[in-house]
């Protein structure tokens, strides 16, 4: 089949993807190898799967029908309901005609001759397209297990990000989870409600704040809808994409007389969400300020865990609040003064590996009816990694990323003609509202590809120099931040062998859209066009 536009992934990116290139006049198809729509909302379906943004940023917002026409029922929306929305937009749109599910990509090569990319798919369909987009997700490649006598384990065994499409019940049963990051922090409360026992498995533990989630009034929604068109402009021009609540503005930690912070975070704390942080405005810079708002944490954890030893385990010392994901929960640490739950520390109790009946640690054996894998994503790259993606030199994309991933603005790879990236490694990403960064980028590149059809191009990459550019600055930015002195999979550290590079770019979605708006209108800077 010959498209103008092949994208990859039918996630929020892609089904935008879809919709945006239609109204543009192109002939678009999208493939995705899920059963359904929604990326990682149609997988992650374990128990107490949440969004950790607010429900009203965590939509759509090129479309002011479709934001008065759907009404979320929470301030934070569970997977089940956003999974729902983003079929309802499918549908409410009629893109499922151009969306083939079932339909893994498994190779992507540049056409010189042609100037199209050649592609095939593990059912056999194949498709030419001029431009490729890859919407694959940032958080869509669930990290290989790999824990010694996994095969031999006789009971239930459950991955987070693979959930089963039947409910499983864990009433009776004495359950074990390994993780503590967002997945394991949502789950480990749902499945101590019905679990005989539950031992949580930490290596390394989260800070975590109370989600404080309520049905949404329709005075909060109200507060939106009636704004709409600039409250979408406030969001797409500041720093995350997102509402952050907060008790009052935020100042440097120097400014902050020592109880009259410890007051804001408490009133910040008690807002629920991410307000937390917002207290002081150089907590990713300054360590002294970091550190102020992780002896908050500890003291609340220490609170309200009652076991002392257990409370002490709980709390983070080896890493800088926020440098790892931080995490929004609902009970998570209320969770441990249930008789039924027990946390077994792997830093002082190593585990050895499972055997037929549980766990195994060095101090000996956990018997277990079922164990839950929260172990996370290959994130970026991983998704990438497993399609065939090669230039007309046949290079594989990986092969230009074995030191790290090296992109322009985090949408395109020198080398790698009219092949885009939607919140790829080195974009905002994952440190903004997803679903907006998706969108600015699917618009980015529709509008690149009309620009291209105007002055009668055929091809677009990014110069080699501007992506090395692009790379030390989004390098440079992190570096002068806290961010390096956590292990983390920011950085690719979950992932053995995966090079240690800061991976999405942390100066802000407005810095991002106006630093790629202004690359177009100097007729698209640092890019080869042919």
């Amino acid at each position: 089949m010959e498209l103008d536009v092949l994208v990859v992934g039918a996630g929020f990116g892609g089904v935008y993807g879809v919709y945006r290139y239609r109204q543009q006049g192109l002939k678009v198809k999208c493939v995705e190898a899920a059963p359904g729509v929604g990326g990682v909302w149609y997988h992650n379906r374990y128990p107490g799967a949440r969004c950790d943004v607010r429900s009203v940023d965590y939509s759509y917002s090129f479309s002011e029908e479709l934001q008065k026409e759907w009404r979320w029922k929470e301030r934070y929306s569970d997977q089940k309901e956003i999974l729902a929305y983003i079929e309802w937009v499918v549908d409410r749109l009629d893109l499922a005609r151009d969306i083939e599910l079932n339909t893994r990509v498994t190779k992507a090569h540049w056409n010189a001759s042609t100037a199209r990319w050649e592609v095939e798919t593990d059912n056999g369909k194949s498709y030419s397209c001029r431009f490729l987009v890859l919407a694959t997700g940032a958080l869509s490649s669930p990290k290989e297990l790999d824990f010694p006598g996994l095969d031999r384990f006789k009971g239930e065994w459950y991955q987070t990000s693979k959930w089963p499409h039947h409910d499983v019940s864990f009433r009776g049963k004495n359950v074990g989870v390994i993780g503590t990051g967002s997945s394991g922090i949502q789950c480990i409360p749902v499945i101590a409600e019905t679990a005989k026992s539950l031992k949580v498995f930490q290596r390394t533990p989260a800070f975590s704040m109370p989600a404080r989630n309520v049905p949404l009034s329709d005075e909060e929604l109200s507060e939106v809808r009636d704004r709409y068109m600039e409250y979408r402009h406030e969001m797409r021009t500041g720093p995350s994409g997102q509402s952050v609540p907060t008790a009052g503005p935020g100042k440097p930690y120097a400014e902050w007389d020592p109880k009259e912070l410890v007051a804001r975070q408490e009133a910040n704390w008690q807002l629920g969400g991410l307000a937390l942080g917002s207290a002081v405005t150089d907590g990713l810079v300054n360590q002294e300020a970091n550190d102020a708002t992780a002896r908050f944490i500890h003291n609340k954890i220490r609170g309200i865990v009652k076991d002392p030893e257990t409370a002490e385990a709980l709390c983070p010392t080896d890493y800088p609040v926020s440098t790892r994901r931080p995490c929004l929960d609902t009970n998570y640490y209320e969770t441990y003064n249930r008789d039924n739950v027990t946390l077994v520390n792997l830093r002082k109790d190593p585990m050895v590996g499972l055997t037929e009946t549980g766990i195994r640690t060095e101090s000996g054996d956990h018997p277990l009816d079922m164990v839950v894998f929260a172990t996370g994503f290959d994130a970026f790259t991983g998704a990438i990694a497993h399609i065939d993606i090669r230039n007309a030199q046949g290079e594989h994309v990986m092969d230009k990323w074995k030191d790290g991933p090296r992109t322009y603005m985090g949408m395109t790879v020198s080398g790698f003609p009219n092949m885009f990236i939607v919140t790829g490694p080195g974009s905002p990403s994952v440190l903004a509202n997803c679903i907006m960064t998706a969108e600015v980028d699917i618009d980015w590149i529709g509008d690149c590809i009309a620009w291209l059809d105007s002055k009668g191009y055929q091809t677009i990459e990014a110069e080699q120099e501007a992506q090395d550019k692009w790379v030390a600055h989004v390098s440079d930015l992190a570096s002068h931040t806290l961010y390096p002195k956590a292990n983390s999979w920011y950085m690719g550290d979950n992932i053995p062998g995966k090079p240690r590079v800061f991976l999405p770019y942390i100066g802000g979605l407005g810095n991002f859209v106006a630093t790629t708006r202004a690359k177009a209108a100097a007729d698209y800077e640092g890019f080869v066009k042919a």
